[in-house]
């Protein structure tokens, strides 16, 4: 006998796939992609051996994952969805990379960009975005 009950998606209950745009499937996939691949298997032996890899901030400025709602000054501009998306898939993986990577985008180069001005602007955002500077609060 057919169950007259939906399918309920256990992978999407709320069904947030079906409302995201192309773009934002695409640079959530890239975030995950990075996370899973790159990330995982780095996170995993850092823990063990107590070690941060300063190099994953250099990854995630190449990837536009650092600043990413920012546009210019070496940032992609894109909307709070795909930040909420990107934060998601790195906090998959790890909270203390999805903290620093939230740090280094909201506390620190969010002010920049909204507050400072055009010099500073030019002088620190570009080096944050990139993952050569490191902003802290």
């Amino acid at each position: 006998m057919a169950s007259d009950w939906a399918s309920f998606n256990w992978q999407d209950p709320f069904l947030v796939d079906e409302q995201l745009s192309e773009e934002e499937r695409l640079i959530r996939d890239s975030a995950r992609q990075y996370a899973q691949e790159k990330l995982l298997p780095r996170v995993q032996q850092a823990f063990r051996s107590e070690h941060t890899d300063r190099e994953i901030f250099n990854e995630m400025g190449e990837l536009g994952l650092l600043g990413s709602t920012i546009d210019g000054y070496g940032c992609p501009g894109v909307n709070y969805v795909s930040y909420g998306l990107i934060a998601r898939e790195v906090e998959r993986v790890d909270s203390g990379y999805r903290s620093m990577m939230s740090v280094q985008s909201s506390l620190v180069m969010y002010p920049i960009y909204t507050y400072g001005t055009e010099a500073q602007r030019e002088k620190y955002l570009p080096r944050l975005a990139s993952g050569e500077w490191v902003g802290c609060f």
